[in-house]
């Protein structure tokens, strides 16, 4: 069993709900999440309207699964990245469980 964690912006939800069902990742946690790039920690503290928001809405996925799920999801991810107009790719990282209950 490992630990797989995954991120995408939000307008890549339903895709990835989709990605995860291909690769038969029934269950799995999500929470919205502000995604930043470069620097935006300078952008915040020399802001004039310290209140506006300049991170990108974005969702955090994970899942305590099979290591052969996981790598079926990843092969999905890379597709859809493969495929991308845009500079927000998909990212997933693994975590190997030592011991769980």
């Amino acid at each position: 069993m490992k630990l797989v964690i995954v991120t995408a912006v939000e307008e890549f939800q339903k895709d990835l709900l989709k990605l995860f069902k291909k690769a038969n990742i029934e269950n799995f946690s999500s929470s919205d999440i502000d995604g930043y790039k470069n620097g935006a920690s300078v952008l915040i503290a020399s802001s004039w309207f310290p209140g506006e928001k300049f991170g990108h809405e974005s969702r955090l996925f994970f899942s305590f699964t099979e290591a052969e799920n996981i790598d079926v999801l990843f092969e999905f991810i890379k597709e859809f990245n493969s495929n991308l107009e845009s500079n927000n790719p998909i990212k997933g990282i693994v975590v190997p469980i030592e011991k769980f209950i």
